[in-house]
């Protein structure tokens, strides 16, 4: 077996199913996207080039662009501030061995199974106006004369949005930091306990320093995943009311699909895949140091 992996040829053949698959599924349509992004085109007639003027429009003559950005910013922001130290909580916990670990790890994950579609009609029956479980509580509470429309209020619509995207995703980072934790050598926390840490002090110097590279990887998919939201912010809203809760994602969409602005839509979704290289570049250079502590240790 060995001798078979040293050869290039037999590594090369079994690397090539994926390979072809990402380029395939990945690459080219990302090059044509790129390529359409320089033209005037409808789908149909001919193709105009017009070089960098429909990213320019993105931003000069786009007045929804602007706040669909600021929007899935701000989506990335709860992200990395709510979900990801949920998560990281979470896996603490079930780490330490809690009663009923496995069955938490399963009900935790359950959402991220669920289609986004499931989740997004889900929600908009918890945010219904007239019959929905939050306004609901909030009459047992004794606010009997609240009735608040959650999803169609400019005010809240999407951050009504931001609630279930967060949740939903808490169980899949929660995994994948408890696998991180597993990984870790008992020998460390042994001679912790022997030196008389606290849980904390074991929490802070040993455990996070050596999740660097979970980390990381977390935040990479926590900040893209935000960025390129489209699913379940398009069951919920739409986009509406009055494009108050759009993501660049449900513009280009709407572009692409309904106003046949193949050229113009290209862009805007090339414009979330430079913006996520961009905050991937970022977080590896923020952790560089960090994962090199974690392999020293």
């Amino acid at each position: 077996m060995d001798k078979m992996l040293s050869r290039k040829s037999y590594i090369a053949i079994f690397i090539l199913p994926a390979l072809l698959l990402f380029v395939g599924f990945t690459i080219i349509p990302l090059i044509i996207s790129g390529t359409y992004s320089l033209f005037d085109y409808d789908g149909i007639g001919t193709m105009s080039f017009v070089g960098l003027r429909n990213f320019i429009d993105l931003f000069q003559k786009d007045r929804y662009f602007g706040k669909a950005v600021i929007n899935s910013l701000i989506l990335v922001a709860a992200s990395l501030v709510i979900q990801l130290p949920v998560s990281m909580a979470l896996a603490l916990t079930l780490s330490r061995g809690v009663k009923g670990e496995k069955f938490f790890r399963t009900v935790y994950f359950l959402p991220v199974v669920i289609s986004s579609m499931v989740i997004g009609q889900l929600w908009m029956k918890i945010f219904n106006s007239e019959y929905g479980l939050l306004n609901s509580l909030i009459h047992a509470l004794g606010w009997t004369d609240f009735n608040y429309s959650w999803l169609s209020n400019p005010k809240t619509a999407f951050l009504s949005t931001v609630v279930p995207a967060v949740w939903q995703y808490i169980g899949y980072h929660m995994l994948i930091f408890y696998a991180g934790i597993k990984s870790i050598s008992t020998d460390y926390y042994e001679a912790a306990q022997i030196d008389g840490a606290t849980r904390w002090q074991v929490t802070r110097k040993i455990t996070l320093p050596l999740l660097a590279p979970t980390i990381k990887t977390c935040m990479i998919f926590s900040v893209t995943g935000s960025l390129k939201a489209f699913d379940l912010i398009y069951v919920m809203t739409g986009g509406g009311p009055n494009h108050a809760s759009e993501v660049p994602a449900t513009l280009m969409y709407n572009n692409l699909f309904r106003k046949g602005l193949y050229g113009y839509g290209s862009a805007q979704a090339f414009f979330v895949v430079i913006e996520s290289l961009l905050f991937t570049f970022i977080m590896n250079r923020m952790f560089k140091k960090a994962e090199e502590n974690a392999s020293i240790i």
